[in-house]
Parts: structure tokens; C-alpha cells; sequence
């Protein structure tokens, strides 16, 4: 079986299709957000993005309590006694309540789209891309899960003129990447998130070996003429956001040659996205920090700890 029959004969999930975005990449953009991800952290801002299977979501601000939902559902899984409203064990699925709910207060998360369907949702952007220097990105989750789906969809938008962008948290296959994906990409923007071995396995459920690796033989590609690489550095208070991580990333970057990491500034908003997934709230982590925005002065102190290092904060 080839490449592309692969691809098509189980594709991944796609959680959405994000259009007209600025904070994606240069220019306009269209985000192609890939469901599934091999990393499980504990602050991820697209919590919903974790799983690669359908799920469904309750947005409870959206409900009007009608209770059409209550009585569609054929196992009686709904009831307003449920902190979270779906009894997850008994669900299957069925997607009767998205159907009924009459406020979009429940949707399903995860659908299956064709690469033709996606590159025609994209496509309807173009003339935006060419005039801003933009594109599309692709993010997640983690596309390079979906590795030959992603180098075929890849390989679709480069045939209609259409500059990409890789979001990934570094943890793939590397030859595997380097001859099926990276061909096709013209940007990637490679997330780092802890040097320690055992916080990163402990916050992200990983190691980092791999993606230390990955970053590393990246970026030396790309200083040969390859895909340029910008290292991004998540700051989450108390986790990745320490002095310690923050000067050992630092340290690594020098290492590596690279000359310009961006910082992501945290902000707590998937706390309330869990709830919508039915996870209830992170047990671990400093949670007292957690629950705030980072702020200008905090930035302004891990920005310090990079540029003191040589190292450009964009």
C-alpha cells in the first residue's frame, strides 16, 4: 500500500480549521489543528487536542438547560447532578444530544476530513496568503503523529502555491520526518518546553531525548540551507518558567547555534476547556500559579535570562 492510500484509508481527526489567524506563523494564516498528540501535558492549551479519538464537549455557559439534550440521549448519560453533565462511562457516542442540543452547547470533537476537503477549505484564503506573506500551519495535537497523512496533505498545498508551516512538539521519528514531511514544509516552529528528563516526563508524561535530538539535528540542517527552525519556549510558572529551566534551555539553544527562541506567554484559559472534555483539574503543578496570567514583569524577567545568553527573544 503507498503513501497516499494510507493516508486516506485512515485518516486522522481533525479538531478544527482555524482561519484569518495572526499568531500562527507570518501573515494570514489558516491553522489545520491535527487531533492526537504523543505528549500529555499538564498545561496544554488545546486540551481537546490530546486524545486522537472522538470525544465530546459540553460548553455549559452555552446551556440554556432546555433539557432537549436529556431526553435525545438513548443511555441516559446526561443529567444536570453530573459536575461535568456527560457520564462519560456510559456515553457512546451516538452524538443524538449534538444533534438536539439547540444552542450548540455540546459538539463533538474530532471529525474525519478528506485532504481534497481540507485543501479546498484552505484554499478559499489564498489571496490573503499571497498579499500578507502568509500560509497554512498545521498544528495540534501533533501532526507528525499522522506523518504520511500530513506529508501527503503537505504535499497538496505545495502544488497550489501555499507556504507551510510546521507546529510540532519535536517528538516524532526523525528519518521518517526527514523523508515523508519535511520535503514540504517551509517553516517549522519547534516547542521546548523542559530540560530535565524527569520533569519533562513528569509534566509532559515523555522523555525528552527525542525531542532534544530532533531539535538539535534540525537545527544544523537548517543552518546548510535546509527548513528554517524557530525554537518556542512555553512559559508555565513554576514548571518551565524557573530559572533553572529556563537557563538550561538557554544553554542548549547556545549550544545548538540557534540565535532567536520566541517565549509563549502563559494564560490559563484550558483550565476551562478540561472542564468542557470532562477532566477535572490538574492534582499536580504549583495550582495556586497556575490559575494566573504571566505577567509583563515576569516576561520581561525570562526574556532577560535568553538575551543574556546571545539569544534573541522574538
Amino acid at each position: 500500500m503507498n503513501a497516499s492510500a494510507r493516508a486516506n484509508s485512515h485518516p486522522p481527526l481533525i479538531l478544527e480549521i482555524k482561519g484569518n489567524s495572526l499568531d500562527d506563523g507570518p501573515g494570514i494564516r489558516s491553522v489545520v489543528f491535527f487531533k492526537g498528540c504523543p505528549l500529555a501535558c499538564l498545561w496544554c492549551h488545546n486540551p481537546e487536542s490530546k486524545r486522537p479519538g472522538t470525544e465530546i464537549g459540553h460548553d455549559a455557559t452555552a446551556c440554556i438547560g432546555c433539557g432537549t439534550c436529556i431526553e435525545s440521549c438513548p443511555r441516559g448519560a446526561l443529567s444536570r447532578d453530573n459536575p461535568f453533565f456527560i457520564d462519560r462511562a456510559k456515553c457512546n457516542l451516538c452524538f443524538d444530544c449534538v444533534e438536539a442540543c439547540p444552542t450548540a452547547a455540546l459538539r463533538r470533537i474530532g471529525t474525519p476530513m478528506a485532504i481534497p476537503d481540507i485543501v479546498a477549505a484552505v484554499s478559499r484564503d489564498k489571496p490573503f496568503y499571497d498579499s500578507s506573506g502568509g500560509g497554512v500551519t498545521l498544528s495540534g495535537g501533533e501532526p507528525t503523529r499522522a506523518m504520511d497523512f500530513a506529508a501527503e496533505l503537505a504535499q497538496a498545498l505545495k502544488k497550489a502555491g501555499i507556504h507551510i508551516l510546521l507546529e510540532t512538539c519535536g517528538a516524532f521519528r526523525l528519518q521518517a520526518f526527514k523523508q515523508m514531511l519535511y520535503p514540504f514544509v517551509d517553516l517549522i516552529y519547534f516547542d521546548l518546553k523542559l530540560m530535565d528528563d524527569r520533569a519533562h516526563q513528569h509534566y509532559c508524561g515523555a522523555a525528552n531525548k527525542i525531542i532534544l535530538d530532533n531539535f538539535s539535528q534540525l537545527h544544523q540542517s537548517a543552518a546548510l540551507g535546509g527548513v528554517p527552525i524557530l525554537p518556542r519556549i512555553p512559559l508555565i510558572p513554576g514548571i518551565t518558567a524557573t530559572p533553572a529551566n529556563l537557563g538550561a534551555t538557554a544553554a542548549f539553544l547556545k549550544r545548538c547555534g540557534a540565535d532567536r527562541a520566541q517565549l509563549l506567554p502563559y494564560h490559563p484559559l484550558w483550565q476551562a476547556k478540561n472542564r468542557t472534555i470532562g477532566m477535572p483539574p490538574p492534582a499536580d503543578g504549583p495550582t495556586a500559579a497556575l490559575g494566573q496570567w504571566l505577567s509583563p514583569q515576569a516576561l520581561s524577567e525570562c526574556a532577560a535570562v535568553f538575551t543574556r545568553e546571545g539569544i534573541a527573544v522574538c
